[in-house]
């Protein structure tokens, strides 16, 4: 490509829930592809709960793989090495301890919601991704939500009216339920100039070649 030719922007559509390691593995994935390509991409995140009726006080995480996926001690641990070597390959931490605990995501999407009317929807996801895998903090608590909102340039106190009042729950189940009705049942999925859906994480090669077919289409 020409150094004077403008870098091609792609549409990219992520549906995702903050406790889903694949999903910072995709994206991880995805940022390496874009790096490879030179190409810019619009991203959108969008709400999706692994765990809707996830109770307040939440699950030790190895129990609640075991229970939900039926699988032994063992295979969790693995799960979780294959996670960590993975993240070690593209840079991120997972902190897995016999105290890590999956959570209700309910509100931090809301925060999410909010955010993106503020241009810092992306920053946010990556600060909760890094907050709830790197350091273990619980993303569902309001008051650790909304320190995390402050350390990327969001209003702390407002961040806190905006759990405490609610007036984002229904534009997450709104959105929820246009991604479910679609046949979204896992994540992430991500949708490629508003045509090409993925589910999973598909590997920086697979990424690339559909960032290139949506670049080839709009020339």
């Amino acid at each position: 490509m020409p150094a004077d030719t403008p870098r091609p922007i792609v549409q990219v559509d992520i549906v995702s829930d903050v406790v889903c390691p694949w999903c910072i593995v995709g994206f991880r994935q995805l940022d390496q592809a874009l790096t490879r390509t030179g190409f810019l991409a619009n991203l959108r995140w969008h709400p999706f709960e692994l765990n809707p009726t996830m109770p307040p006080e939440g699950q030790n995480l190895r129990e609640h793989i075991m229970e939900k996926y039926g699988s032994t001690p063992e295979q969790s641990q693995q799960a979780r090495d294959r996670l960590t070597a993975l993240g070690t390959e593209l840079e991120f931490t997972f902190n897995f301890s016999d105290d890590s605990r999956m959570v209700n995501t309910f509100q931090a999407h809301q925060l999410l919601d909010w955010a993106e009317e503020r241009q810092l929807q992306h920053p946010l996801k990556m600060a909760l991704f890094d907050a709830y895998f790197t350091h273990g903090r619980d993303v569902s608590d309001p008051t650790i939500l909304a320190d995390i909102a402050g350390s990327v340039g969001l209003d702390q106190q407002a961040a806190q009216h905006v759990l405490s009042s609610g007036e984002r729950q229904q534009s997450v189940r709104e959105k929820q339920g246009f991604w479910t009705s679609r046949g979204i049942s896992g994540v992430p999925s991500m949708v490629f100039g508003g045509k090409y859906l993925v589910t999973g994480a598909q590997g920086v090669d697979t990424y690339e070649q559909l960032l290139r077919r949506c670049e080839a289409e709009a020339a």
